[in-house]
């Protein structure tokens, strides 16, 4: 794992970037660049004169749910965090304790057959923990006459953490490229690495020749309390999409993912040789420096909690004294963490081409 440090509490990004000051819009975020250990400043509106022509992104196109909702157990008051559906109808939740800044602590004493009251009347059961090396996550089946999504729509909030300052609109946490899902199914925190991204600046890129491959992968909740992969998790990559990052490859362009979901999606879609398919169902890949990465050559990405499993995806791509390099870097210029937070652009080591942007 890198040796990544702490990150002081003050770089915690508190609101996001168009609430920072009047005129900003959400691009309005440092991006940090790396090739290999060279290390550039940019804003992140500079990235259509970082990328090229015939370059391709790959974009999760998962809407955000309204995920977290008050509940109780007994008296007591619990906050439920709607993390995955499953096929056979159940959910796998989260259950936190409520302290009015965002929900900070996992319930603890969790056991099954414990039931919640939910608003509206639902409610809900859980069945078993979803992993047998953990209980902070669990199978948990709603009643028959609770509709989740409906539930979600009505009562629902997107999950914050304490680091932020306030409750902010389901809309805060879309992002451009999100599509409502005909089952009401997504993401149960933002794929943030996309939240930068404006229909201007998208369109910018267009311009330049920049081509967009979507995919989906609806993640689950975050797990930056402990060292642990990330649970299976849903996806979809279509075959448009497989047969363009194909062509790209074959060609001069570049694969950068849009987050490290889409790199999770992509990746499981490719076979041994590199090649991606049409591919859906539920990943439980994690990408590794001993397994390496076979389509994936830059990754636009948000600054990651040194405990974070993610790390290991940067350092399959980019190589550890890489990332190590790059988040001293971050620390150092004070770049900001988390969902509202500053982005690391990671590219092949190579000169820099002819239409790169100056350092800042």
């Amino acid at each position: 794992m890198t040796t990544v440090v702490r990150v002081p509490e003050e770089l915690s990004a508190r609101v996001p970037a168009e609430q920072r000051g009047p005129g900003l819009e959400r691009d309005a975020v440092r991006l940090l660049v790396s090739r290999g250990t060279a290390v550039s400043h940019h804003a992140f509106a500079e990235l259509p004169c970082l990328l090229r022509a015939g370059d391709l992104l790959v974009v999760n196109t998962s809407p955000t749910l309204a995920a977290a909702v008050d509940g109780r157990v007994g008296h007591a008051r619990v906050v439920v965090h709607f993390s995955t559906r499953g096929d056979d109808g159940r959910w796998a939740v989260e259950l936190r304790e409520p302290d009015g800044h965002g929900t900070t602590r996992a319930r603890a004493g969790t056991r099954a057959g414990s039931a919640m009251r939910l608003p509206g009347g639902g409610q809900l059961v859980l069945e078993e923990p979803l992993s047998a090396s953990g209980e902070r996550l669990w199978w948990a089946r709603a009643g028959a006459d609770t509709d989740v999504p409906g539930l979600l729509r009505e009562h629902g909030r997107p999950i914050r953490y304490s680091y932020t300052e306030r409750d902010q609109p389901l809309s805060v946490y879309q992002t451009v490229f999100a599509l409502p899902s005909a089952d009401g199914t997504g993401s149960a925190e933002m794929p943030s690495a996309a939240r930068p991204f404006t229909a201007r600046l998208v369109a910018e890129l267009v311009s330049r020749g920049v081509q967009f491959a979507p995919i989906t992968l609806h993640t689950g909740v975050s797990s930056a309390e402990v060292h642990e992969p990330p649970y299976a998790e849903r996806f979809v990559v279509p075959e448009a999409s497989a047969r363009l990052i194909n062509n790209v490859k074959a060609g001069d362009g570049r694969v950068v993912a849009v987050g490290t979901t889409a790199v999770r999606a992509v990746e499981s879609a490719a076979g041994a040789h590199g090649v991606v398919r049409a591919a859906s169902g539920w990943t439980e890949l994690v990408v590794t420096p001993e397994r390496g990465v076979r389509v994936v050559d830059g990754l636009v990405t948000g600054l990651h909690e040194p405990e974070a499993s993610h790390l290991l995806m940067l350092e399959a791509i980019a190589g550890r004294a890489a990332v190590d390099r790059s988040y001293e870097e971050a620390l150092r210029g004070l770049y900001l963490w988390h969902e509202f937070g500053d982005v690391h652009l990671i590219l092949p080591e190579e000169k820099p081409h002819a239409e790169h942007c100056s350092s800042n």
